[in-house]
């Protein structure tokens, strides 16, 4: 079946650890609620209770089905360790047909 760009999303999270990015990737993907994840380390800048912090994360590229977003996201804050988890989904607006077509077959519709 044809899928439409606008059907996917990448999902951006950060997690705390590589074991805690691993695990959460793998959850998700275990239960079809993302067909792939990639996982990057990098440094993160932020504000967090009135403080600046400085700390080394790893980023989560989850591509996914976004009618399953709400599903995903409980998914997420169930696994996750931080109490306010980066769980921001930005629209795929265009990609190859055959891509977009695996990752519609390997998500839950």
């Amino acid at each position: 079946m044809k899928q439409k760009a606008t059907d996917y999303g990448i999902v951006l999270v950060t997690a705390s650890s590589q074991a805690e990015g691993e695990a959460i990737a793998s959850a998700l993907v275990e239960l079809k609620l993302a067909a792939c994840v990639t996982l990057l380390p990098v440094r993160s800048i932020y504000t967090w209770q009135g403080q600046v912090n400085s700390e080394e994360e790893w980023q989560l590229l989850i591509k996914t089905n976004l009618s399953q977003f709400s599903v995903l996201e409980a998914k997420i804050k169930e696994l996750h360790s931080y109490q306010v988890p980066e769980i921001i989904a930005l629209p795929i607006v265009a990609g190859s047909q055959s891509y977009l077509n695996w990752i519609g077959e390997n998500v839950r519709s």
